[in-house]
């Protein structure tokens, strides 16, 4: 029994998962090429290997024959009779090949033989495992710059983080850990070449369905997500169990699993919404924080007309519009907000067009803010500035949702 081929061969199945079978193909094969350097043809040269010893057998097929006119695939009589006494003309003996006599050259092309395969299976097993991840999201160990393309090591493999899938402002140091979202495996001649992304918004979902319970097991759905990387994103969820929130699913408590998540984005803020089949709740529910007076949507056109409070005008547009434009995005509409003087300024405004919250609006109850570009927050009238926080109302009278 060949211990030390079948040691070899349990190594390389168990480091590379490379299985035995495709090995001892490799092996026959290899012996095979080594027939044909050796004796210059090899079609009449067969291989077996018994794959519980290892133990090999490699042998011609010759035609017993008077006169031999090519060695490698005739045998005379007399040489027949001296391997098989009842060997005659026209038979055809299985003269056994001893591999020892193979040449250098023929014995280093088997053995090359042997190792291109076994890349070539290393390769496809590495291309297999990662294609099987894509669209999904993986740890990878920063390696090193590439030009601004950053190189990451995936464990058996390195993937290229392009630059234009960088998040604006994010810098890594070698040796660092951080999660990517796979966009695309490409199988090319050497090697697999794996795509990476820290920009998409699905990496923000893969997220979410790691850390929230609810969400893995289609308690709760994230109904759509629409992200501007690096500065914030809006999703919109829906539960699926009415005794289950999936605003709270998400936030965890203390706001421990949008934390996280947050964390792991580099202080990306994070919006959570409630999910409506009424567009007109949903586009309230996406500008929060922003305090709707009325809404007016047109499923038809896919637009939407929305009035809110003179004072809170600039908090519903957002930074640069950064809200409006989120809330769009999210809700698949192109929203028109207008303050209450624009609105009833506006020609051929008229109230009634637009649906109302249940609860009566009074602007009293609401105390003015303004907003304070140097503190990133919003002022009250007492002068508090405040960041919108895990458990803690982004603003009086918003609609529910959540601001990281």
């Amino acid at each position: 029994m060949n211990k030390e081929l079948m040691e070899a061969l349990d190594m390389l199945e168990k480091e590379k998962e490379i299985s035995k079978e495709t090995l001892f193909d490799a092996i026959e094969n290899s012996l095979i090429t080594a027939c044909k350097n050796h004796f210059g043809k090899a079609d009449n040269i067969k291989v077996e290997i018994d794959r519980d010893t290892c133990d090999f057998l490699c042998y011609a097929e010759k035609e017993v024959v008077e006169e031999v006119e090519d060695d490698c695939l005739q045998i005379s009589l007399d040489d027949a009779k001296e391997l098989s006494i009842k060997a005659k003309l026209g038979d055809m003996l299985h003269v056994e090949i001893k591999s020892k006599e193979f040449g250098r050259i023929a014995t280093q092309n088997a053995k090359n033989v042997i190792l291109q395969k076994i890349r070539e299976e290393e390769r496809s097993v590495i291309y297999n495992q990662y294609y099987e991840k894509e669209k999904d999201v993986v740890t990878g160990i920063v390696q090193r710059y590439m030009g601004r393309n950053i190189s990451i090591n995936l464990g058996k493999t390195d993937a290229v983080l392009n630059e234009s899938e960088q998040v604006r402002g994010e810098n890594f140091k070698p040796t660092e850990r951080i999660k990517v979202y796979i966009l695309e495996v490409k199988n090319t001649p050497k090697g697999p070449r794996i795509l990476v992304s820290r920009t998409h918004p699905e990496l923000v979902k893969r997220l979410f369905e790691t850390e929230v319970t609810e969400i893995k097991d289609g308690t709760v759905e994230i109904m759509s997500i629409a992200r501007e990387a690096g500065s914030r994103t809006k999703i919109a969820v829906h539960s699926n169990n009415p005794n289950v929130d999936a605003v709270g699913a998400c936030v965890g408590i203390n706001g421990a699993r949008v934390n996280s998540i947050v964390e792991e984005l580099r202080g990306e803020k994070i919006d959570i919404v409630n999910w409506d089949d009424n567009p007109g709740n949903l586009i309230q529910n996406a500008l929060s924080p922003a305090k709707i007076v009325a809404v007016f949507a047109d499923p038809d056109e896919k637009t939407a007309k929305v009035v809110v409070p003179d004072y809170q005008l600039s908090l519903a547009i957002g930074k640069e519009g950064q809200n409006a434009r989120l809330a769009a995005r999210l809700t698949g509409y192109k929203i028109d907000i207008k303050s209450e003087t624009q609105a009833k300024d506006a020609p051929g405004f008229r109230y009634e067009d637009y649906d109302y919250d249940e609860e009566e609006y009074d602007e009293e109850d609401y105390d003015e803010v303004d907003y304070n570009e140097e503190e990133e927050g919003y002022e009250t009238e007492g002068g508090e500035a405040y960041d919108e926080v895990p458990g803690q109302e982004s603003e009086p009278g918003a609609e529910e949702g959540f601001e990281e």
